[in-house]
């Protein structure tokens, strides 16, 4: 091998360098599983385009993913589609807790009946999850749907069994329509429910809805797009009802008056055009992260994620979040650096 060669081998060994030897860095999280759809791809899309950042997620559900970032620790961030309450912050065993909201989304009831095209107010959804309701062709489900010929059917419910923010979303408005939900069963990401099944995950109620003829239920809006069960508008504040889409969620958070920890609650936003079941889903995070690769791979693809990564959002059933507020939220997360 002749001198010039060896040079040549050297200068490419050292340029190879770099990219051979980088060291990898695990980050983990755990929570929504309203999230994993847009999550996963985001995940997917960063380690192309940087290898040595792996991305680990458990779709366990928003309560799960709370326990085990601010009380557990075993992991470096959760997803949550119900803010934290104050007095789980200030239990946290992790402090401070910073909420980064992510993305926007929509919660739909979906069902699975002989007949189609059926549409629910909020009061009705309210009466059948406290089992008021019991019975497809109730006079309730009749005022909400003229002209339809329901079936005489019995109503099997189907609701969340782990702790969830899609819950949280569900109950949250159906405490805002209705006083005797509110009493009864109230607001969190795990309720004790008067009546129904209980499935893990958004794609647990999915299945359980599409195999039980009769069944209600309510998932995240990709899951029934992507299950292809029959899910249904809802009447909104303004008293029209509405489809969940890109452009009625969206509508939702426009009206919001967002505070500075971003903990907030879109539903049942005033407007005509508004999806009345919408929330934002959020990532919880801490500047008080002692690993210093881990903590500067978090906050570069949360830079990502905001920016860049809300082109995955619309392809996949959820609503990119807003301009002004993405502004606010790269402030923050340059504080997690």
């Amino acid at each position: 091998m002749t001198s010039r060669t060896l040079v040549r081998t050297a200068l490419t060994v050292l340029l190879l360098a770099p990219a051979a030897f980088a060291q990898t860095v695990n980050l983990s999280g755990a929570g929504s599983t309203f999230i994993y759809p847009l999550a996963s791809k985001w995940f997917n899309e960063y380690n192309k385009l940087h290898p040595q950042i792996q991305i680990n997620y458990q779709s366990i559900g928003s309560g799960g993913g709370i326990r085990q970032f601010s009380q557990d620790r075993t992991v470096d961030f959760g997803e949550t589609d119900g803010p934290m309450t104050d007095q789980q912050l200030k239990e946290s065993k992790v402090q401070p807790v910073v909420h980064l909201p992510m993305a926007l989304g929509g919660v739909v009831p979906v069902y699975n009946l002989r007949v189609g095209g059926l549409r629910f107010s909020g009061e009705t959804l309210a009466d059948i999850y406290l089992g008021k309701i019991v019975m497809w062709d109730d006079p309730a489900i009749a005022k909400d749907n003229p002209g339809v010929k329901l079936p005489s059917d019995p109503i099997t419910v189907v609701h969340r069994a782990d702790g969830s923010g899609t819950t949280y979303t569900w109950v949250d408005y159906l405490s805002k329509v209705s006083g005797a939900f509110k009493q009864k069963v109230g607001v969190g990401t795990s309720v004790t429910w008067p009546v129904g099944l209980g499935g893990k995950g958004n794609e647990g109620v999915a299945g359980l809805v599409k195999q039980t003829p009769g069944a209600i239920g309510y998932v995240e809006l990709i899951y029934a797009l992507q299950t292809k069960i029959a899910c249904a508008p809802v009447k909104n504040a303004a008293g029209e009802f509405v489809n969940a889409s890109l452009a009625s969620v969206s509508a939702a958070a426009a009206t919001a008056n967002i505070p500075a920890d971003y903990r907030v609650s879109i539903t049942n936003a005033p407007g005509k055009a508004v999806y009345p079941i919408s929330t934002f889903t959020w990532l919880l995070a801490t500047p008080s992260m002692q690993d210093a690769k881990k903590k500067k791979a978090l906050h570069d693809f949360l830079v990502w994620a905001v920016t860049k990564g809300q082109g995955y959002s619309e392809g996949l059933g959820y609503a990119p979040l807003p301009k002004n507020l993405v502004q606010r939220e790269l402030k923050d997360i340059g504080k997690l650096k």
